[in-house]
């Protein structure tokens, strides 16, 4: 069995009936981080039935974005739901408040 890795989960669901059975199915995997986006931390084969239970209500018009995500990035997340956004460091200059 391979070891547990955190993953962010994004979706856009057009339909609302699918929308909701879409959040059911994440809430009872992992953190929601906002209303479309979930953080899981799970394995390869747990990730593999998530897939397999989202494919079983999702349509072809919809999206489902999976990124494995490394320790450090799932930290940096942490922070952002906490509103700390203190290791983000100092923004480009092109972002620069005038």
């Amino acid at each position: 069995m391979s070891a547990p890795q955190w993953n962010l989960i994004a979706y856009d669901v057009r339909d609302p009936k699918r929308l909701r059975k879409t959040a059911k199915i994440l809430e009872g995997y992992g953190e929601r981080i906002q209303l479309s986006i979930f953080r899981v931390r799970v394995n390869k084969e747990k990730l593999a039935k998530i897939r397999w239970e989202l494919s079983k209500v999702l349509a072809d018009t919809d999206d489902l974005l999976i990124i494995p995500l490394c320790s450090r990035c799932s930290g940096k997340i942490d922070s952002l739901s906490r509103g700390d956004r203190s290791d983000w460091g100092d923004p480009p200059a092109i972002f620069e408040i005038m």
